[in-house]
């Protein structure tokens, strides 16, 4: 009777582990980034999600893909450039799968063979840029890789949406020469840099130069017209004083006689006299002047 007893839970224990087994894999909750593509007896028959899923067990087989934006990094390549340089390239690329279906039924493991892809595209592209372009041009490399694994990716449903380079390491002697020309060209600029400032600055002085040559040769302008105005205004005073002083002695000379311009010249003579010249010059009327003054005394 205990055996029996014992038996009857076993099965019963059995069949209700089976039950949850089975009910397990028919019911899947699928997240809202997530998509189950179904195979039932190997048919596809599409994606199922999101939400819950309920799946025939041991009918359905069900695989998850990820409708997430992915990254995935592609480790350092050895490319040749197109003038012969090897350079070393790491770079990451980002995809997203638009069709969970194709990404499942076209390949088998889309993410090797983007890996593979990727890595031979990029030598390709690097192979047809000369070193100094894959130095300078890292954007138009981008978008050359971009495009052509997307060309790729495309018929298997998967989207790649960016590419970037993360570093590009050249030869050990390409660096060297880049940092000498470096250091050069940081030589050239400090040199440039200072001619153009001793150039601002003997412009800026000349200017100075310019502008106090003009208001020095402006100054001496007014300077010359003040000074001109005050000679004018002086002799025309000048003028004006020896014209009345003329006048004065026109009045004065009207009322003088004969007698008295002859007194005047005695007195300028005894002038002349008490000087140290033995020399004298007399004016031709001086002797008229003198009989004159004689006749009037005898009269």
């Amino acid at each position: 009777m205990a055996q029996a007893t014992w038996f009857i839970l076993c099965v019963v224990g059995v069949i209700v582990l089976g039950a949850l087994i089975i009910i397990a894999n028919a019911i899947r909750i699928v997240p809202e980034y997530e998509r189950l593509v179904v195979f039932r007896l190997g048919r596809c028959i599409g994606e199922k999600g999101p939400g819950i899923v309920l799946l025939i067990p041991f009918v359905d087989l069900a695989r998850r893909v990820d409708l997430r934006e992915q990254v995935r990094e592609i480790p350092q390549q050895t490319s040749i450039t197109k003038d012969n340089a090897p350079i070393s390239i790491d770079f990451l690329w980002f995809y997203k799968v638009l069709d969970p279906a194709s990404s499942v039924l076209q390949v088998g493991n889309f993410e090797i063979a983007a890996q593979g892809m990727a890595t031979t595209t990029l030598r390709s592209v690097i192979g047809g840029i000369p070193l100094d372009d894959v130095l300078s041009q890292r954007e138009q490399i981008n978008l050359a890789l971009r495009t052509r694994l997307d060309e790729v990716t495309e018929r298997w449903g998967v989207k790649v949406t960016n590419v970037e380079i993360r570093e590009i390491l050249p030869p050990r002697e390409v660096q060297d020469a880049m940092n000498r020309q470096m250091a050069a060209e940081r030589v050239r600029r400090a040199t440039v840099t200072e001619s153009e400032g001793n150039r601002d600055a003997a412009i800026n002085v000349a200017e100075g130069q310019k502008r106090g040559a003009i208001l020095s040769a402006e100054g001496e302008r007014q300077s010359n017209i003040l000074r001109a105005e005050g000679e004018k205004q002086a002799q025309l005073l000048r003028a004006e004083g020896f014209s009345a002083a003329l006048e004065k002695i026109f009045g004065v000379a009207k009322g003088i006689d004969q007698k008295t311009m002859t007194l005047q010249y005695f007195d300028t003579l005894r002038s002349l006299g008490s000087g140290a010249s033995t020399k004298f010059i007399f004016p031709l009327e001086f002797t008229s002047m003198v009989e004159g003054f004689f006749r009037g005394d005898k009269k």
